[in-house]
C-alpha cells in the first residue's frame, strides 16, 4: 500500500497489520517516505492510537530500523534503566556502577538534556575529558571488562526514533503515549539488555503530570517489553520537588559521587538504592528487592560502587581524580550568588521553575544546538518542610558565568523566589518520606 493508503487506514480507526508497520518504519529511516505524510502518521496515531499488536511491532520496527547490539558474549545478566526526566536527577551515575559492583552488567545509553530537565550525558561530560560518544564495539567491550558503560545514542542506534523525535517536537505530537513509549523502548532494546527498570516521574517537575497518566504510559512500555520477551518493573517516582540539593552538570556530579562514597542527599541515596534494587533482581543478582537495597547499599558504603566509576571514568577518558577531589577537577563558575528566601516553613517547590532558572544560568539548553556551561547551576538549602530562619544561611545559591549586569541572572533570582511557597513556620505540613509512589512488576 502507498503511504497515504496507511495514513487514512489509522486516521479512520483502522488497525495497520505488522507488513504495513513495518513498511512504513522501513520507508522512515530509508527517506524514501517524505516529512509531511510522516507527519500526518503521526497525528493519525496521536488521535486513534495503537493497539497492543500494533505499538509491538511499530517499536520492534523503530528498534530494528538500526543495529541491535550483541552483548551475548556477556556471561551477566544486562539491566538497564530509563528515567523519564526529571530535576535535579542525576541517578543513572552513582546508580550504574553500583548494579555493575553488585555482578550484573549495565549498558547505558542515555540523553542530554533540554528543556528544565538535565541530561546524563552532560552531566558526564562536565568532567574534563569524559567521552559519550564512543563506538558500538567499544561500548560492548567496556560493558564486558567493566560491567559498565554510559553512552549517547549513535546514529546506527534506532535511526527512526531520531527522525520520528524531531518530527513530533514540531507537530504537537510529543504527548502521545504509544508514541513516548516507543521512542523510549525501541532505543533501550536495541542495546541487548535482558531486562529494564522504568523510573517514571510523576509531578509539576516531571513530563507525567498525573499517576494516571505515569500508569498508562508504564502499561504501554510493559506491553512493548513483554512482546519482545524482556523483564521489565516500572517505578513511579515523586517529582514534586528537585531531586537532591544540586541542579546543574558538575554541581550534580558532585553529588553523585558524595553518594558513591556511601553519603549524598536521603532522597538520592533513596531513589539509587530502591532502583537498583529492582535491577539486580530482574538480573538474577538478589531474591527479592530487600535483598537488593542490602546488596546496592553495601556497595555504596565499601566503596566498591565509587571504585566501578573510578575506572569507568577512566576507560571512558575522563579524569579519575574527580572521585577523590572533585572540586580539583570539576568546572568552576564564575559568580556565586546567595539568594536568601523569606522566613518560614517551605509548603511548596516548583521543580520546573527551577529547571528553568538553571537553565536561564547556563545549565541546560531551550534547543539541541544551545552551548551548556558545565559549571552553572544551583544549590538548593531550603527544601519541602524545612524553616527559614531570619538571618541563616543563603536558600540557593546560582553558580554562573554570566557578565556583571547581565539580565538572565535578575530572570533566574525572580523565577526562584516565586518557585517556592513560604507559610508562617508552625504551618502542618505532611511531607512524603520516600520518593517512591507506586512499583509497578
Amino acid at each position: 500500500m502507498l503511504p497515504v493508503q496507511l495514513i487514512r487506514k489509522k486516521r479512520d480507526g483502522g488497525a495497520l497489520d505488522d507488513a504495513e508497520l513495518r513498511a512504513f518504519i522501513a520507508g522512515v529511516t530509508d527517506g524514501s517516505i517524505p516529512d509531511y505524510q510522516i507527519a500526518s502518521m503521526l497525528m493519525a496515531i496521536f488521535w486513534r492510537g495503537l493497539d497492543d499488536r500494533e505499538l509491538a511491532t511499530w517499536a520492534d520496527a523503530m528498534t530494528r530500523s538500526g543495529d541491535v547490539i550483541d552483548l551475548s558474549s556477556i556471561p551477566r545478566a544486562k539491566v538497564d534503566k530509563h528515567s523519564t526526566g526529571g530535576v535535579g536527577d542525576k541517578i543513572s551515575i552513582p546508580l550504574a556502577p553500583a548494579v555493575a559492583a553488585c555482578g550484573v552488567a549495565v549498558p547505558m545509553v542515555s540523553g542530554r538534556g533540554l528543556g528544565h530537565t538535565g541530561g546524563t550525558l552532560d552531566k558526564l561530560e562536565s568532567i574534563p575529558g569524559f567521552r559519550v560518544d564512543l563506538p558500538v564495539e567499544h561500548f560492548a567491550k567496556l560493558t564486558g571488562e567493566l560491567g559498565v558503560c554510559l553512552i549517547g545514542q549513535t546514529a546506527r542506534i534506532a535511526p527512526a526514533d531520531k527522525k520520528l523525535y524531531a518530527l513530533r517536537d514540531v507537530t504537537a505530537t510529543v504527548e502521545c503515549l504509544p508514541l513516548i513509549a516507543s521512542s523510549i523502548m525501541s532505543k533501550k532494546l536495541a542495546e541487548g539488555i535482558d531486562a529494564l527498570v522504568i523510573d517514571c516521574k510523576v509531578g509539576k517537575g516531571a513530563f507525567m503530570k498525573t499517576i494516571e497518566n505515569a500508569r498508562a504510559l508504564c502499561a504501554l512500555m510493559r506491553t512493548i517489553a513483554t512482546r519482545a520477551g524482556k523483564r521489565i518493573t516500572c517505578v513511579l517516582t515523586d517529582m514534586e520537588a528537585p531531586i537532591g540539593r544540586t541542579i546543574g552538570n558538575a554541581l550534580e556530579i558532585r553529588e553523585s559521587i558524595e553518594v558513591l562514597r556511601g553519603g549524598g542527599p536521603v532522597d538520592t541515596r533513596e531513589l539509587t538504592s530502591v532502583l537498583g534494587g529492582e535491577m539486580l533482581v530482574l538480573g538474577g543478582a538478589a531474591k527479592d528487592i530487600t535483598e537488593g537495597r542490602a546488596k546496592i547499599d553495601k556497595a555504596l558504603g565499601d566503596g566498591s560502587a565509587l571504585e566501578v566509576f573510578r575506572r569507568v571514568v577512566q576507560a571512558q577518558g575522563g579524569d579519575p581524580r574527580v572521585c577523590d577531589s572533585p572540586g580539583s577537577v570539576l568546572p568552576k563558575p564564575k559568580s556565586r550568588d546567595e539568594l536568601h528566601l523569606k522566613p518560614g516553613k517551605v509548603v511548596a517547590i516548583d521543580s520546573e521553575a527551577l529547571g528553568i532558572a538553571a537553565l536561564i544560568l547556563g545549565a541546560g539548553r531551550r534547543t539541541k544546538e544551545d552551548a551548556i556551561d558545565p559549571s552553572a547551576g544551583l544549590v538548593v538549602d531550603a527544601y519541602l518542610g524545612e524553616v527559614i530562619a531570619e538571618g541563616g544561611p543563603p536558600s540557593v545559591m546560582l553558580h554562573h558565568s554570566l557578565p556583571a549586569g547581565d539580565s538572565r541572572v535578575g530572570e533566574a533570582r525572580a523565577m526562584i523566589e516565586k518557585a517556592f511557597v513560604i507559610a508562617p513556620a508552625d504551618t502542618p505540613l505532611d511531607v512524603r518520606a520516600s520518593r517512591v509512589l507506586e512499583v509497578l512488576r
